[in-house]
């Protein structure tokens, strides 16, 4: 498809040259230009040839995968024009930016720092923490704190942590206890200095953000380097921009709670970040009751709610990660509400009586339409 773009562009310069000497014929003035000079009559035909031989080899298809940050990513550009030879390494310097920042596996880390740090002393801070930090306190405020990056205490508490542990169900002492270690205000930003500071003991994870905030960087890398089409994914987190391979919208697919693998919808996407949060990969069951990894900060319980999955849609897919997390704590109908009310492109599935539903939010209704129209085309 993009050579045959590429041959139908190129054959209207040519045409358009071709009138152009039909038209100095006309006036005679190509035979007083090209008089005594005949390799100069041939000048058309050979820059319609070399026209129409760049077209030949089509674009470069340049894929770039690896492990980091505890997960997998996968990279694919389409490039017009050469790719750097170096790309993978630029691509591998982006994300170890983001993990030697804020792994909370790395000792030395930016955020295992701020976790030993004693309260009301400031720390001065990269601004990719920093700007990772006020995406998270963006959410978490417009959430009513739904998203608490320092909720770890209690996820730790139900068994969920990275320390492998037997499912357990605390006693609400245990829950009232770890709720007081708990608490995103506690974390104060100086955007000015460039500092922040805790104002009572916590610990904060910043991977409900971090991820997306990877994809960002490397398509923000991307894009610096004229390469305007291409598909990011770095753990499940997704961002989109130009046309794939065939020429085509990128067709990203929303998986099914039901049975893992199996595709729920498909998103025809020219830009754009996605995001999905659900709860049906990781929980434990115990006397009839569904136990969720997903923790309610709020509460200090796991989510109660028929809510089985969210996929998000933003500009950025740090945006799209944190609002993913957040609107699956507040469930399908509060959930539903607040993107409605803040203009969230959001797509649920929520559990009913053994199947699922399907819910979205106003703004995410183009992309159905997107997605219908899609289909309809390559059906036909």
């Amino acid at each position: 498809r993009q050579r045959q773009m590429c041959i139908r562009d190129r054959r209207r310069t040519i045409y358009s040259l071709m009138i152009l000497a039909v038209k100095l014929i006309q006036q005679n003035a190509l035979e007083r230009l090209f008089k005594g000079s005949l390799w100069r009559a041939c000048g058309l035909v050979l820059l319609s040839a070399v026209l129409l031989s760049g077209c030949d080899s089509g674009p470069e298809i340049v894929k770039i995968s690896g492990t980091k940050m505890g997960t997998t990513y996968h990279i694919t550009v389409v490039a017009d024009q050469p790719a750097p030879d170096n790309l993978g390494a630029l691509i591998e310097a982006e994300l170890d930016r983001v993990n030697h920042s804020m792994s909370t596996y790395k000792p030395d880390s930016e955020i295992n720092r701020f976790n030993r740090l004693a309260v009301n002393q400031p720390m001065s801070v990269s601004s990719e923490f920093l700007e990772v930090l006020t995406i998270a306190q963006s959410v978490w405020s417009n959430s009513g704190g739904a998203l608490d990056p320092s909720v770890g205490p209690l996820v730790d508490l139900w068994g969920f942590g990275p320390s492998p542990s037997e499912d357990q169900i605390p006693s609400e002492e245990q829950i009232t206890a770890a709720l007081a270690s708990v608490g995103f205000d506690a974390v104060m930003i100086d955007a000015n200095e460039q500092k922040i500071i805790k104002t009572r003991p916590v610990a904060i994870d910043l991977s409900a953000v971090a991820k997306g905030y990877a994809v960002d960087l490397v398509a923000d890398l991307l894009e610096m380097n004229a390469l305007p089409d291409y598909l990011v994914e770095v753990g499940g987190e997704t961002r989109v921009s130009g046309l794939n391979p065939e020429g085509q919208p990128w067709r990203l697919a929303i998986e099914s709670p039901l049975l893992i693998g199996q595709i729920e919808r498909v998103l025809a996407l020219t830009s754009g970040a996605v995001a999905t949060s659900g709860d049906y990969r990781n929980y434990f069951e115990r006397d009839g009751v569904r136990y969720s990894h997903t923790i309610d900060p709020r509460s200090g319980q796991p989510i109660n709610h028929a809510l089985a999955s969210v996929t998000l849609l933003a500009d950025t897919c740090a945006e799209a990660d944190a609002w993913a997390t957040a609107l699956m704590v507040l469930g399908d109908k509060q959930g539903l509400e607040l993107a409605n009310r803040l203009g969230l492109a959001v797509y649920m599935l929520s559990r009913d009586n053994g199947e699922f539903t399907v819910s979205y939010s106003k703004t995410f209704e183009p992309y159905m339409a997107a997605a219908a129209q899609q289909a309809v085309s390559e059906e036909s």
